[in-house]
């Protein structure tokens, strides 16, 4: 079945107050503390994680606009054997799998990560890579249940 309109009317509308929090989401994790590629690979993985076609739609196209390699994009989904990544973006891409996915052995995000994570990044821009996690969670119910069309602006689908 093809689907020419998301499932939700425009959450933009419907909510007035997202715009708000759209922006400031986008402000505190486009502080220049890390690079912009690595928000959209840990954004990516968080799309892939989920299933969400639209976020993994988006992102690669974040990443294409970013300049990113294509096999580092392709990649993003085996980047534990890929070696198209720095040190720095494999640990973001652990810890947004840590956040994401079940650990039944212990914490999501032990000490261990933590500190491997603190080597490559400072306080300030951990707490951007944790934003930038919080960001994609933020609007993963929107891709999920509203179910936005891939490859589509919000401008160009949302009904009203």
């Amino acid at each position: 079945m093809t689907t020419t309109q998301s499932r939700l009317p425009n959450p933009a509308v419907l909510v007035p107050e997202l715009k708000d929090i759209g922006g400031a989401l986008y402000k505190a994790t486009g502080n220049g503390t890390i690079p912009q590629t690595t928000i959209s690979l840990v954004q990516l993985r968080a799309g892939q994680l989920a299933g969400s076609t639209y976020l993994t739609v988006l992102h690669t196209g974040n990443l294409r606009k970013a300049g990113a390699a294509e096999e580092s994009i392709t990649a993003v989904a085996s980047w534990r054997d890929a070696p198209y990544f720095t040190d720095a973006e494999r640990v973001a891409l652990e810890l947004v799998e840590a956040v994401l996915t079940p650990n039944p052995a212990g914490e999501r995000v032990p000490d261990e990560l933590y500190a491997r994570a603190s080597e490559h990044y400072d306080d300030q821009a951990l707490a951007t890579l944790i934003m930038a996690i919080g960001q994609v969670c933020f609007f993963l119910p929107l891709a999920l249940i509203g179910k936005p069309l891939p490859g589509v602006s919000p401008a160009e689908q949302w009904r009203q």
